[in-house]
C-alpha cells in the first residue's frame, strides 16, 4: 500500500472522518459488504475472524456498497442497525463507497491497482450465477460482487484479493491472514 493510501479520506458509518492511518501496522481485511445479498451471512464469519485474530493485529474493515444489484440501499443508520441486530458486528464499518459505478472510490482504485485479479473460489458457482443474470463485471479488474476481500499486510502492501464466494473461514484465506499476522 502506498503512503498515499493511508491518507485517503474515509468516513466511518457514524459520519466521523478518518483514514487507514488509524490502522498502520495492522493486517487489514477490507471487504465490500451489503445487507441484501445472498452472501450477507458472511458477516458472521467476518466477525468470527475479527474476534479470533484482532488480538494479533487483524482489523476487518467493512465498506458498504450499493453497486451490485442495489443490494445495499439503506442509510448509514439502517446499515448499522442491520449489522448490529442481525450479526453483532463489532469490526469497523465505513460509509458507503462506489466501486464499479460512477467515480470509483480512491481506496478501491488503489486496492484494485495493487491486486488486479481475485483468487477465485474453488467451485466457480458465483461466476456462473452472475453470468446467467448478465451481472458479470464490465472490466476484468472490476470487483466481482459484494464480499470481495482485499488483504493488506502490516507494511501496507496489498497481499491478496479473494473472490466474494471465498468464505471467511476458507483455508486459503485463513492461511493468508495467519501468514500476514506472522510477518
Amino acid at each position: 500500500m502506498s503512503a498515499t493510501l493511508y491518507d485517503i479520506p474515509l468516513k466511518r458509518l457514524d459520519g466521523q472522518a478518518t483514514s487507514l492511518a488509524d490502522f498502520k501496522g495492522q493486517v487489514l481485511l477490507i471487504v465490500n459488504v451489503a445487507s441484501k445479498c445472498g452472501l450477507t451471512p458472511q458477516y458472521t464469519g467476518l466477525e468470527q475472524l475479527f474476534e479470533q485474530y484482532r488480538g494479533q493485529g487483524l482489523q476487518v474493515l467493512g465498506f458498504p456498497c450499493n453497486d451490485f444489484a442495489g443490494q445495499e440501499p439503506g442509510s448509514a443508520e439502517d446499515i448499522q442497525s442491520f449489522c448490529t441486530l442481525n450479526y453483532s458486528v463489532q469490526f469497523p464499518m465505513f460509509d458507503k463507497v462506489t466501486i464499479n459505478s460512477g467515480d470509483r472510490h480512491p481506496l478501491y482504485a488503489e486496492l484494485i491497482a495493487a491486486q488486479p485479479t481475485a483468487q477465485p473460489s474453488s467451485d466457480g458457482k458465483l461466476l456462473e450465477t452472475l453470468a446467467k443474470h448478465n451481472l458479470l463485471p464490465k472490466q476484468p479488474t472490476d470487483v466481482t460482487w459484494n464480499f470481495e476481500k482485499f488483504l493488506v499486510g502490516r507494511d501496507g502492501a496489498v497481499l491478496g484479493r479473494f473472490a466474494p464466494d471465498v468464505a471467511p473461514d476458507a483455508p486459503a484465506l485463513k492461511a493468508a491472514i495467519e501468514a500476514a499476522l506472522a510477518a
